[in-house]
C-alpha cells in the first residue's frame, strides 16, 4: 500500500491550532509552504506533550552539541487562526522528534494512525514475526524547523492548549459553563 509523505523543509508556517468552541475543539497541526497546505488532526494531550518534548529536545541539543538557542519570546508571535480550508489529511497516531546536528534543525514527524492503532487485536497468534517497521506504510507529515521557529511553535502550542476550559480547582477536570459533577464533591455540581 502506498503512503504519502508531506515534507516541509522548511515550511513557511507551522502551527498548532484548533477549530470549534472550548470543550468541543479539534486540535490540528498545520504546515504551509510551496503553495501547499496540510492539516492533520491530533489530541490535545499530544499537542501539550509535543511542546514539552520539543523544549526538552532544544535544551539537550544545546547541552550536547552547543547549539545556540533563542531566548523564550515575550511577544505574542503568530496568533493568527489556522489557514482555511482546514481539511484533515489524517489523524496522528505517533509523533517523532529528532535533532539534525548537520543542519542544526529540529525534525518533527507526525505519523497517521494505523489499522493496528485503530483496532484492538484480540488474537495474538496471528503475529507473523515480521521485523518490518509498522509505520512504514502510513501517511506522515514531516517538518524541519530552525531552533527559533521551534521556540515559536512551542509558545503558540502552549497558548492553544491553555486557551480551553478552565480546570476545576478540586479535581482538575475541565469546567463546563454550567459546571460539572465533581468527583471530589461526591457528585454534587460545582
Amino acid at each position: 500500500m502506498t503512503h504519502q509523505v508531506h515534507a516541509f523543509e522548511p515550511p513557511e508556517r507551522f502551527v498548532a491550532g484548533t477549530v470549534g468552541p472550548p470543550g468541543e475543539r479539534t486540535f490540528f497541526l498545520q504546515a504551509r509552504g510551496g503553495g501547499r497546505l496540510v492539516s492533520v488532526a491530533l489530541e490535545k494531550v499530544q499537542v501539550s506533550l509535543l511542546a514539552e518534548k520539543l523544549d526538552e529536545l532544544l535544551t539537550e541539543a544545546q547541552r550536547r552539541f552547543g547549539v545556540q538557542l533563542p531566548e523564550a519570546q515575550v511577544s505574542v508571535g503568530d496568533n493568527e487562526p489556522l489557514d482555511t480550508p482546514v481539511d484533515e489529511e489524517f489523524r496522528v497516531g505517533t509523533l517523532g522528534l529528532a535533532f539534525d546536528v548537520d543542519t542544526a534543525t529540529v525534525v518533527i514527524e507526525a505519523i497517521a494512525t494505523g489499522e493496528a492503532d485503530a483496532e484492538t487485536d484480540l488474537d495474538d497468534e496471528d503475529d507473523d514475526g515480521d521485523d518490518e517497521e509498522p509505520d512504514e506504510d502510513l501517511d506522515r507529515l514531516r517538518v524541519r524547523l530552525t531552533p527559533e521557529a521551534t521556540r515559536e511553535f512551542i509558545e503558540r502550542a502552549r497558548r492553544v492548549v491553555s486557551a480551553g476550559r478552565p480546570p476545576c480547582p478540586l479535581c482538575g477536570q475541565p469546567l463546563d459553563p454550567a459546571g460539572h459533577l465533581c468527583p471530589r464533591l461526591n457528585g454534587y455540581h460545582r
